[in-house]
């Protein structure tokens, strides 16, 4: 690959030395859609509504006005606040619709930009032109940042596709008053500037990387909205209360903490809470763990030992807890079984679970 380095950004390469040769490649992609409605379509071509690309996560839905037979990875020329913009179509067809009915754009108070045409020669050039200057811009920015002593960080700089106007993502944990800024930004670049405040997360999905669970991190290939993580949902899951262990790339707890949360929630209504030692009639039996969702809890006879441990279904404990309460003392803490070694001659004794 030549050296296009905003290209990867956007999911393209370049294929050649030619500056309008380009490939879209699926795998440097952030927030891939699979349009598995494609061999279903009836007809190929004409859609009235596009998704184009952008970098990194940033997507947005155009109207295709001019009828352009589009398909998925074609370069277009789009319509921007100011001058024009450049993205690759990055799906089309029946699932845009329920992209946007996902998404809760209501088309009838939302109205989308136009696709102007295919992206010629001469705009691919001046894109990648523009790309050049992202990384550049971006470190210039910090070093400026830093003299003006903010309180800000300037994660990414994305550039328009007509080198008119760059847009500058930036965390902050205060309000920042940046208007000294964007004087010498536009002074320094000649170029509009827009300022666009994104969290930790959001910026993690726009970086990308592998999370721990050695895949794609959430938030790049797939999550589009956040909410808050506390460490409560750690506790309720039994996890660690560590923030650090729990941490992902962007400093914030993990985002997967809560994906099982509504699932532990309502197996823990079923655990009893109190009365949990339990009497028989070999002793007192205490509780030292418990598997929320195989619905099992571990006790033992000896209060500071953990060994051995006895898994007694939450049911078996819920009757002894009602025996308990009647002043009946349990036989054991779970009934045993006779089960033949494989042989017909040896009987062996387990719990029953």
């Amino acid at each position: 690959m030549s050296g296009c380095s905003g290209c990867l950004s956007r999911g393209i390469t370049e294929t050649g030395t030619d500056d309008s040769n380009l490939n879209v490649v699926e795998g440097y992609n952030k927030l891939p859609v699979t349009d598995w409605l494609n061999k279903y379509k009836e007809r190929a071509g004409k859609d009235t509504i596009v998704e184009v690309r952008f970098k990194n996560t940033r997507k947005e839905y155009f109207s295709n006005g001019n009828d352009l037979r589009l398909k998925k990875g074609d370069i277009v020329a789009v319509e921007a606040k100011f001058g024009h913009d450049i993205g690759t179509v990055s799906l089309t067809g029946n699932l845009v619709w329920m992209q946007l009915k996902n998404k809760g754009i209501d088309l009838d108070r939302y109205e989308l930009k136009k696709i102007y045409r295919l992206a010629k020669a001469v705009d691919i050039q001046k894109w990648k032109e523009a790309l050049e200057l992202e990384e550049s811009t971006m470190i210039s920015t910090r070093q400026i940042v830093q003299k003006l002593k903010l309180d800000m960080k300037v994660g990414d700089v994305e550039y328009q596709g007509d080198k008119s106007k760059a847009i500058f993502y930036y965390i902050a944990e205060n309000r920042v008053d940046f208007r000294e800024l964007i004087r010498i930004l536009a002074k320094e670049f000649d170029i509009r500037i827009e300022m666009k405040q994104i969290g930790a997360r959001q910026e993690a999905g726009r970086i990308g990387g592998i999370g721990s669970c050695g895949r794609e991190l959430c938030c790049s290939s797939w999550k589009t909205e956040f909410k808050s993580v506390n460490l409560d949902a750690a506790k309720i899951q039994e996890l660690s209360s560590n923030a650090q262990k729990l941490a992902g790339q962007c400093g914030k707890l993990k985002c997967c903490l809560m994906y099982e949360l509504d699932t532990y929630k309502e197996a823990k209504e079923e655990i009893p809470k109190v009365l949990l030692e339990l009497e028989t009639k070999d002793g007192i039996a205490f509780h030292h763990k418990t598997d929320i969702l195989k619905r099992v809890m571990y006790y033992s006879y000896n209060k500071n030992m953990l060994e051995p441990l006895i898994p007694v279904p939450v049911d078996r404990v819920k009757e002894i807890i009602n025996m308990n309460k009647r002043g009946i003392q349990a036989d054991q803490l779970v009934e045993s079984i006779e089960i033949p070694d494989g042989e017909g001659n040896t009987i062996h004794q387990m719990f029953k679970l």
